[in-house]
């Protein structure tokens, strides 16, 4: 009776803050769920997911995750690393030849995961429809020039990190599967997860919720030129691009995916749990131990990023902290991934949580006061006794 009782009281903390988030706080939709020590302990909504509709956000309503994809992108490769298909230390040119191209020749597959691959320039001439054909990006990144010697230099890849993680993917993949059928087959379906979508099928558009753009403008002449390279007006990560019908189907694999936050959360509680979930065991313990482990020249500023310095780890993830856009996780311990508009999911084996917050509102705050999710997973430390 008294764990029920508290349950009951858990799940009103969370839904409170929803509500005030989607009512007083500005958000639109909000999806949130969570899991400690492997085992879904919130899992709640709030809001509308289409506003000119009605259409309320549920359970099952999928949210744009933009670059918290490359999360699970990563993963991707380390699941092929652990199985000894892919050597993190090798050259990217080892799996993929063509990418040896003008001077990328000793770029090594930890260098990507890193972002210090130094092409994080968009091939030009892209556009949404070129975007969408994963023969044409993978050859035209491949003859990229890069801006920097490859290793050397922070330079986050926005946008082309998606295609080279997931040309490594398939090349090393033994059934050469593309990154979205490689996460549906070895990520999403080992572990139980139904929504973890990069290139939807048709079935599920009708569940994915209405983006609204509240993007605080950055005056043209703050705007990094490699900001600028990295994400190009044409195929930027606004609603006028990524809810065409095209890019949903396609396999953009750094900033396409479409999740909802009951499976994205199932995915970071996988993290928590070591590589394990539910006596699923996707990772080895020994490589997930690796993955916290800070990049070299971690406070090195980063020039496509305004010069701010990314904490990021040797496995391709974020570390947590208390500044935009990592606000909602805190723990500088965490392993977590921020998206577009402020989306976030995490991991923290310190404290066995994982969170996945989904919403449809893209908005980027400038500071912890400012973001309206924070409220969010406070309230979800609160409940679970983790303050």
């Amino acid at each position: 009776m008294n764990n029920s009782v508290q349950e009951s009281n858990r799940a009103e903390i969370v839904q409170r803050a929803l509500d005030h988030a989607t009512r007083e706080g500005g958000e639109i939709g909000v999806q949130v769920a969570a899991y400690l020590n492997g085992k879904l302990v919130i899992d709640a909504w709030s809001g509308v997911a289409d506003p000119a509709t009605g259409r309320l956000v549920d359970g099952d309503t999928l949210f744009n995750v933009y670059s918290v994809t490359k999360a699970v992108a990563a993963t991707a490769l380390h699941v092929l690393a652990d199985r000894g298909h892919i050597d993190y230390d090798a050259p990217v040119a080892r799996y993929w030849p063509e990418y040896a191209a003008r001077g990328k020749a000793r770029t090594t597959i930890r260098d990507v995961l890193t972002h210090r691959a130094c092409v994080p320039q968009m091939p030009a001439g892209v556009t949404p429809e070129l975007m969408c054909d994963w023969t044409w990006m993978t050859a035209a990144i491949a003859d990229l020039e890069p801006l920097a010697e490859p290793g050397t230099k922070t330079l986050y890849l926005s946008m082309t990190f998606g295609w080279i993680v997931g040309e490594l993917v398939r090349r090393a993949d033994p059934q050469g599967r593309s990154l979205g059928r490689f996460v549906r087959e070895e990520i999403a379906q080992p572990l139980g997860i139904a929504d973890l979508w990069i290139g939807i099928p048709d079935a599920v558009e009708p569940r994915i919720a209405k983006l609204t753009d509240a993007m605080v403008p950055v005056p043209p002449e703050y705007l990094p030129p490699l900001f600028l390279a990295s994400m190009p007006e044409q195929v930027a990560l606004n609603p006028t691009v990524f809810e065409r019908p095209d890019v949903r189907r396609a396999e953009v694999a750094g900033v396409g995916g479409i999740f909802n936050a009951r499976s994205e959360a199932r995915f970071w509680a996988m993290l928590a749990g070591g590589g394990e979930i539910d006596g699923v065991r996707l990772l080895s313990k020994e490589l997930v131990a690796t993955l916290k482990t800070p990049r070299a020249n971690s406070e090195e500023p980063d020039p496509v990023m305004f010069g701010f310095p990314i904490p990021i780890t040797i496995g391709g993830f974020w570390f947590g902290g208390m500044y935009p856009p990592v606000t909602a996780v805190q723990s500088p311990r965490a392993l977590c991934h921020p998206g577009q508009g402020n989306s976030i999911g995490w991991a923290d084996p310190d404290t066995g949580l994982a969170v996945a917050i989904c919403h449809n509102k893209l908005f980027n705050p400038s500071s912890p006061d400012e973001d309206p999710l924070l409220p969010i997973a406070q309230a979800i430390r609160q409940a679970l006794n983790l303050v």
